[in-house]
Order: C-alpha cells, then structure tokens, then sequence
C-alpha cells in the first residue's frame, strides 16, 4: 500500500476544480451499471483526492474503482465546470501499474494483452492456429459448453469477441505507396493499425481507395507499428512511448499533408503524443507536429470534401444508424461530420438511437478485464441500435464493431449488417450494392 508517487500524480489544481455537482453521473457507463459511488468520475477524484492527502493509499481496493472506468470521456464532454477527467485519469493509471502489485491471474492476462496485441507480426504467427480453431469445431464446442467461462471469465471474454479469420487476414500490408485516381490534391499518410491490418483489413483497403478516388497520394510506411492506445490507456507508460517514438519516425519525414487514421480510439491517442512524450526532450516537439497532422479519415472527407460521384447501395431507401464510438465523439469531438458523410449517399435515410453517447462497453481492451459490466453495457447499446429499425449499423472503431457484432450474434440478430462508414462510402464511390 502507498501514495502516489512523484512522477506526474495527478494536479490538485485539476482535483479542486471538479466542484461534486453530479451531472457526471448519469453520463457514466460504470456508474450506470455498478450503481456505487467510487466507480464514477466524481468518486474517483474523491479518491484521487484522498491519496493525493494521505487519507487513502493504492491498494487493491481503490484500484479496482479506477479500473472499472472506461475512459470513455462522456464525464469531460458532461462537466459543466469543464474538470479535465481525462487528464486525471491518464495520471492515475500509471501510478497503479507502478505502485500496486497485481494479483497473479490479473498480472498473467494483462501480460498477454500488452505482449501481443500492440505487435501485428506476433498476432500474425497466431492466425493458423485461430483459423483452425474456428473451422474445427472447436470454437463451437468451447462456446457450447462454457468450460471457458468457468475456468477464467476473463479468457472467455476475450474469446467471445475473437475476429473471423477470413481470407482477408491472410493479405499482405497495402503498397508503400498508392497514387491518386486523377489530379493530385493531397499527399496523406495513412496508419493501419495492429488488430486492424490483421483483422479488419478491408476497411484499411476501403480507407486507401476512397483516399485516392477523392485526389490522394497515399503513403503508408512498413516502418509504422502500434499507436500505442491499449498500452496508454492502461497505465503502461514506458511500452505507450517506445511505440509512439516509433510511429513518428515512421511518419516525420514524409511531407504529408496529413496523417489518417480509421480507428476512433486509436486516432484519439495519435492526437495526444505531445502528452505522452511530454517529458522527453528529444521528440516533444516532434510528437506535437505529428500530431497536429493527424485527422480521421471522416473528419478528413468532410474537411476536403468529396469530389466523387456516389451510387445508392441497394435498390431501395436504406434505413441506417451511425454508432458513435466515445473517442471520436468525446475525445476527438467528430460527430457531424461522419452523419454529413453518409447523409451524401443516395438513398440512405439516417437514423438516431436512443443514447446515442453511451459507451458499447468495448473501451479498448475492458470487455476482456471488466467483462460483466462490459456485457452488460454492449446488451444496451445494441438494444438502442436496433429500436432505431435499421437494418445496416454504421461503426468506426474496430473494438466497437467487436463488441457490437457479439451482442448482435447472442441476440440472434445476425441479419443486421455492420461496416465502418468509409466501407460504405467506397461501396457507394465504386457503385456496389450491400
């Protein structure tokens, strides 16, 4: 048990400045599922407070009330005296992986986490024993029988929301670099991810082609890693630097217009280098014009605007609900722009849900550590979805769509159809139906 310690604790200036009114609360997605307190942003800054004054330590117990937040940001877009939450919550995490040693089990998952799916060459020596595992049977046997799920929740978990491997998994990265369709308007940098490149690779192929269609040099550099966010936003600061450094070495040198990302939370912590790398002297200033550089790829489109004739995707009105992933919308404040982008597509009538800001649960890796609050979250979100009888859901974040296509699947609702709205923009650029 100990204090925090004095590498960067969270400010009490930032502490003093939430004054406990509350309207945190009904934003907060553990909050609304736990019903306690301490599990919401108000109660962890209590916290923050009180180790901050010595009336409290890190321990197992406090821990577990800082673990159970998502990070999803609703409370920073909520607050009305403007208390940077995220801030504070991006202090706290590294303070507990530094000062409060985890039991063996959790010590043992989260190892297996940060060693492998920030690296898309170790994820990809697991693909043939996950394909054979998913066409075997196997995969069918474990799920039926829920021996998974009484051994460790947690793998169970983690098991649940496992990709297809398709044939797409197999490919190889896209070209160094992809000239654009008619005159040239932009040279851009494009990011593939890890989980990404691997598993949703269609999207990063939909990416490049509607980059280039609408006048985009696309450059991608083999050199480019992970963004760093699963380890950044658990607290793992030494792994979240070393890949940061990395992606701007990839990118610095390549006079770009922009640096494109597809994926909401991958996209949220490209844009907060300048704070990661905060203390080293060497790349502050690099990480901060890296930065500055990089735009989603909708808030891209809709910056540029699209200069390609677009095609209705089916033969009718096409009824569709764009899901809001919690790092575009409260970390990165997109939520206009991809509705005016899809809005553009002939036939498409879009709709709202209910709760639109609520978080699908998925949080980069917390469905795998906080499974239950996490099931319980991605149960409502897709509730909200499907009311809005849609028959197409439209998600930009790869943990979004996993987490939604299981709730989907265990609702039996597996006719309703999921892409990533740069899937549907190339769908309707190329003139395919879905």
């Amino acid at each position: 048990m100990t204090n925090f310690d004095a590498k960067n604790p969270p400010q009490p200036k930032l502490i003093d400045s939430c004054v406990h009114c509350g309207f945190c609360l009904s934003t907060c997605p553990s909050y609304r599922v736990i019903g306690k307190e301490m599990d919401s942003p108000r109660g962890r800054i209590y916290l923050m407070d009180a180790i901050n004054q010595g009336e409290a330590t890190i321990d197992t117990t406090t821990a577990q009330h800082f673990d159970s937040c998502l990070g999803c940001l609703a409370c920073v877009t909520t607050c009305p005296s403007g208390v940077k939450y995220d801030q504070l919550i991006a202090a706290t995490r590294p303070q507990i992986e530094r000062n409060l040693t985890r039991s063996l089990p959790d010590r043992l998952i989260r190892t297996l986490i940060f060693n492998l799916f920030p690296y898309p060459n170790r994820l990809r020596h697991l693909l043939p024993p996950l394909w054979f595992y998913q066409k075997s049977g196997l995969q069918q046997l474990v799920r039926q029988t829920g021996m998974l799920k009484k051994l460790t929740p947690r793998l169970a978990a983690m098991e649940a929301i496992l990709p297809k491997v398709t044939d797409s998994s197999w490919r190889s990265d896209l070209p160094d670099v992809i000239p654009p369709q008619g005159i040239k308007r932009y040279r851009v940098g494009m990011i593939l991810g890890c989980v990404q490149r691997l598993f949703f690779s269609p999207v990063n192929e939909a990416t490049a082609r509607v980059l280039t269609a609408n006048g985009c040099e696309v450059v991608i550099p083999p050199s480019q890693g992970c963004c760093a966010a699963l380890p950044a936003h658990q607290g793992q600061e030494e792994q979240a630097q070393a890949l940061a450094r990395q992606m701007i070495d990839s990118f610095i040198d390549q006079d770009l217009d922009a640096i494109i990302i597809n994926a909401a939370g991958c996209g949220h912590t490209l844009k907060e280098y300048g704070h990661i790398l905060a203390d080293d002297p060497e790349y502050r200033a690099k990480a901060e014009q890296f930065s500055n550089k990089v735009k989603d790829v909708q808030e891209f489109l809709a910056e540029i605007e699209l200069t390609t004739e677009l095609h209705p995707l089916t033969s009718g009105e096409l009824t569709l609900v764009y899901q809001d992933a919690c790092h575009l919308l409260h970390g990165q404040k997109i939520s206009l722009q991809p509705r005016q982008l899809l809005k553009q597509i002939p036939g498409v009538k879009l709709r709202e849900p209910l709760d639109a800001s609520l978080c699908c649960g998925s949080a980069g890796i917390y469905n795998m550590l906080q499974p239950e609050t996490a099931d319980e979250l991605g149960r409502q979100k897709v509730n909200n979805l499907i009311k809005t009888g849609a028959s197409v859901i439209a998600s930009p974040n790869p943990g979004c769509s996993l987490q939604i296509q299981k709730h989907l699947e265990l609702q039996s609702l597996e006719g309703i159809k999921l892409f990533h709205p740069v899937e549907l923009l190339d769908y309707s650029i190329q003139g395919k139906q879905i």
